[in-house]
């Protein structure tokens, strides 16, 4: 599968059969699971993990504070997806990314909507802001616009 889509980034993804609720279609819980795999997939590649268990930087330290989701075509059997996410906005300590799940080709989408992720503090467990590695890590992520956001700090 190759999509290009700007901004941001789509992760290839396998459905596979216990995705599937009973008539078939990718059950509807599937979604977040799917784009929580495609963003830990793509910081990971860059050094932000749980590798072992632990942090590997505390921008791996962070918590959904909200999540919301359109479906707009089911997802009908096994199979690839395309997994679009891009960052709306990066904050002093929030994330706002948009995503959208695809078909192989691009020209459904699937599900369409918003995460917002909060960055903590690893001791206190309390609103912490990014890192400048996070942030230049996060750079290819923002959305037209969002560039200014992030770099206002």
């Amino acid at each position: 599968m190759s999509i290009e889509c700007r901004p941001g980034h789509v992760e290839p993804f396998t459905v596979h059969f216990d995705d599937l609720d009973p008539m078939g279609i990718v059950h509807n819980s599937r979604y977040a699971v799917f784009l929580e795999r495609a963003l830990s997939r793509w910081w990971g590649e860059r050094g932000v993990s749980f590798a072992g268990g632990r942090p590997s930087t505390p921008d791996a330290v962070h918590a959904v504070a909200e999540y919301c989701i359109s479906y707009r075509a089911p997802v009908r059997g096994t199979g690839e997806i395309g997994v679009h996410f891009w960052l709306e906005n990066l904050g002093e300590s929030s994330a706002v990314y948009g995503f959208r799940i695809l078909s192989p080709d691009g020209g459904t989408v699937h599900a369409e909507g918003r995460r917002v992720n909060v960055k903590l503090d690893p001791r206190t467990l309390r609103p912490a802001p990014w890192t400048d590695d996070a942030r230049r890590t996060a750079e290819p992520l923002l959305a037209v616009g969002a560039e200014k956001v992030a770099q206002q700090r």
